[in-house]
């Protein structure tokens, strides 16, 4: 009998990051899903990044992960949001083809030594006498591992809505999971619904686009990856546009007029949606006082023959659909080549994961996406990186991998996850972190990159240039620190020109480089003597230097912190025999088992006074080596 290291349920965004980083640590890795031509398909928006989700395909690259290469190698646009706020927020968002996205990865797949592939679906899964997990198909194939890591998306008891019509699926075209939802539960697993939904697909050619603001990308193509490698080269792939619209009071008036026939409103759905990206039908009611919300018309493929309505996620009827979409400018003529549709499915509080996501009552059950209470590719890749990992370590018999959310937004994302009672789908949000100007998008190899490499998912070629920008850095910031201006000098008259800037005294460029309207480019075109680098560079040693006070300011709380977050709690605490901790604090702690006094002071509903009765329980039990309160 072949007992593999590890088994990936699920070849989307997760199961693809999860398997591919199980295979690179030397786990024999093997990923089931439900068909090879739909590995990391992108079934609703045909991105990758964005706020926040930007950060994470950046630190998901400096991990040794693939989604930054493949974004890379399938752009169709790359734009920098948010350039005119400070760094922290500042994020890539890439406009994929579909197609070329998942075959890309499809190849990468294949082409992964220690990794195979199936088709097929998981009826179930238990733990077996000799230490392994048993996965059985609905063939009724049985399969053993060491370790399981689960990333079903959708697609567990999937139901798919558009207006009165309801089909279990766990999306358009593709059978639902009903019986892995019920293995589950026998093995202690809470479950609950959520819902997430798709907008209406429409013809390139009966569009429009000259009643619309058309939105280019950047000229200067910026990269996720970086790896230098042929898969992260410059996509091969035309520069498209996007496109801008806006829905009209007509719209809403359609929308309010058939509300009563969405299954969101009419009681056909019992999932809860996403807050962060409501339907078209949700907007309309909760922004009553809007006479209208953009709408963005984006290419879902190179062909340029499928444009995706993002801001027009509905459930509504097929000819409501049609009726709301001729409102809007640009489309009036348009056809609908497919359909917007609701799905609701199962997923998990993710509470019953411990920080490497593996599920507290049955170890070496790793679970990963969707599953989890997660909307979104990135945030999905992030944690599927993460349990790949460690099924690998355990199933290897290695240390966990825990990332904090002091280092980087996919630790923020496994620890809101694990630590908070969330029950609606989880959107990463910069706002999110309270160290979100350490965790910048720039600075992401600088900070993850060592731990990639310490685990073995960052190759030398890779290790050295990482090195090298590095290196870069330094001298860029020792030149700084030396090269001087002379108030007389052309070099202060060019400044002056254009900056304003009048220089009084010798300075030297760190100094300038300080002052809001000194850029560094600035300095660069006049210093000669500069060292060679690159715009990557550039960028952060300025970003280094303009936010060196608040930088520090965030080092100093994240170094106070530091302390309650390596105070580590006893497994299996009985909260309920401390005398004095609230009967909330009591309750949440003992069922979600908080791995040190930091993250159980970020659960929902254990305050101060809760906190300070743990530090002293843990002095006390520490003095008398026997745990306070104990009979």
């Amino acid at each position: 009998m072949k007992i593999w290291d590890v088994i990936v349920i699920g070849g989307g965004h997760a199961g693809v990051e999860a398997a591919l980083a199980s295979a690179r640590l030397g786990a024999d890795t093997l990923m089931v899903t439900l068909s090879l031509d739909g590995i990391a398909t992108m079934p609703c928006n045909p991105a990758i990044g964005g706020p926040a989700k930007g950060h994470l395909v950046r630190e998901i690259d400096a991990l040794g992960g693939e989604m930054g290469k493949a974004a890379d190698a399938t752009a169709l646009q790359v734009r920098t949001l948010n350039e005119s706020k400070g760094p922290a927020v500042q994020a890539l968002r890439a406009q994929s083809d579909k197609a070329q996205y998942s075959r890309y990865m499809t190849t990468v797949c294949h082409a992964q030594d220690g990794l195979s592939l199936k088709e097929g679906m998981i009826d179930s899964i238990c733990p077996t006498v000799n230490d392994t997990l048993q996965v059985t198909t609905s063939s009724g194939e049985v399969i053993h591992a060491r370790a399981v890591v689960i990333t079903t998306g959708t697609f567990l008891r999937g139901v798919c809505h558009t207006g009165e019509q309801r089909l279990n699926a766990g999306r358009a075209g593709e059978p639902s999971a009903e019986r892995f939802s019920d293995s589950l539960r026998l093995l202690g697993f809470e479950l609950h619904r959520l819902k997430t939904g798709t907008p209406p697909r429409l013809a390139a050619d009966s569009i429009d686009f000259s009643r619309m603001e058309e939105e280019k990308g950047d000229a200067d193509v910026p990269h996720f990856s970086l790896d230098e490698g042929p898969h992260s080269s410059d996509s091969h792939l035309p520069r498209l546009s996007c496109w801008l619209t806006h829905t009209t009071r007509e719209t809403h008036d359609v929308i309010l007029a058939n509300l009563h026939r969405s299954p969101i409103y009419s009681g056909n759905i019992e999932g809860i949606g996403p807050r962060y990206c409501p339907s078209l039908e949700d907007k309309v009611m909760r922004f009553a006082d809007k006479e209208s919300h953009p709408v963005f018309v984006e290419p879902e493929t190179a062909k340029q023959d499928i444009m995706y309505l993002q801001g027009c996620s509905t459930s509504l009827p097929e000819d409501v659909q049609e009726a709301f979409v001729k409102t809007i400018p640009g489309l009036e003529n348009a056809k609908i080549l497919r359909y917007g549709y609701a799905v609701e499915y199962d997923c998990i509080p993710a509470t019953q994961l411990d920080a490497a996501l593996m599920y507290k009552k049955v170890p070496g059950i790793f679970t990963a996406g969707q599953i989890n209470g997660t909307s979104g590719y990135e945030e999905a890749a992030a944690q599927g990186l993460v349990a790949g990992v460690n099924a690998a370590h355990w199933a290897t018999k290695r240390p966990p991998f825990i990332l904090s959310r002091t280092s980087c937004y996919i630790g923020t994302l496994i620890d809101d996850l694990v630590t908070k009672d969330i029950r609606d789908p989880y959107r990463m949000l910069t706002s999110r972190s309270e160290h979100r100007l350490m965790l910048r998008q720039d600075n992401a190899d600088q900070r993850l990159t060592p731990m990639g490499r310490a685990l073995g998912l960052i190759s030398d070629e890779r290790w050295q240039r990482f090195e090298d920008k590095r290196a870069a850095i330094r001298k860029g910031m020792d030149w700084l620190s030396k090269a001087k201006i002379q108030p007389e000098s052309p070099s202060a008259s060019y400044l002056l020109e254009t900056t304003g800037e009048r220089l009084e005294k010798n300075i030297s460029c760190l100094e300038l480089l300080r002052r809001p309207p000194v850029k560094i480019e600035h300095l660069l075109k006049v210093m000669t003597e500069a060292p060679p680098m690159s715009l990557a560079v550039a960028k952060q040693i300025e970003i280094e230097v303009k936010y060196e006070g608040y930088i520090k300011r965030q080092q100093q709380a994240i170094e106070r912190q530091k302390s309650l977050e390596d105070r580590e709690l006893p497994k299996d605490l009985e909260y309920g025999l401390i005398k004095g901790l609230s009967r909330e604090a009591q309750d949440k702690l003992g069922r979600i088992q908080p791995r040190t006094i930091g993250q159980a002071s970020r659960v929902g509903g254990v305050t101060p006074a809760d906190i300070s009765l743990l530090l002293v329980y843990l002095a006390l039990s520490h003095r008398t080596d026997t745990p306070v309160g104990t009979p």
